[in-house]
């Protein structure tokens, strides 16, 4: 069964059970993601969110906007909102060489601290940019490479806190 037949024959209800059934598991992260998206109607409400749905959220949006622009994208954007949120996240499920990737394009900000204001993050961005690019193009690389089975370490952590993917 294709990915999108099963989202067909799912007729709006989630079944866990089903998902972590399935053959592929990007396809699997792709249906845990594009729930936990639903629900925190696309990481704009967090509040009705597990503290491991909010961890899965985190690492498939850093995982996404890097993959699509590098750090440089995924600062920029509003995943960068939760740039320490991801690094615990990252370490959380297991994935501690994403996570030093991660620490290690953080360590290019003020202080080692991402500011969580987008607007505010953006201009700060905008003035260490020429400074940082060579750092987070080396992060990019390193990322590209995937030190850290991260599908199957989600679906692991997932598993293990199936309660709160219900």
């Amino acid at each position: 069964m294709g990915l999108f037949d099963f989202f067909r024959k799912m007729d709006n209800k989630f079944d866990l059970d089903k998902v972590l059934r399935m053959d592929d598991n990007t396809a699997v992260v792709f249906a845990l993601d594009t729930r936990v998206n639903e629900l925190s109607n696309y990481s704009e409400d967090l509040r009705n969110l597990t503290e491991p749905q909010k961890n899965l959220l985190f690492v498939e949006n850093a995982e996404r906007e890097v993959n699509n622009g590098g750090f440089n994208q995924f600062y920029w954007n509003s995943s960068g909102d939760f740039a320490h949120e991801t690094l615990t996240a990252l370490q959380t499920i297991g994935a501690n060489q994403m996570a030093d990737i991660l620490m290690k394009a953080n360590s290019v900000w003020p202080n080692q601290t991402v500011p969580k204001d987008r607007t505010f993050r953006q201009e700060i961005q905008e003035e260490i940019e020429e400074q940082a690019n060579p750092t987070w193009e080396e992060c990019d690389q390193e990322f590209y490479k995937y030190p850290d089975d991260i599908a199957d370490l989600l679906i692991k952590y997932v598993k293990q806190h199936r309660t709160e993917f219900k």
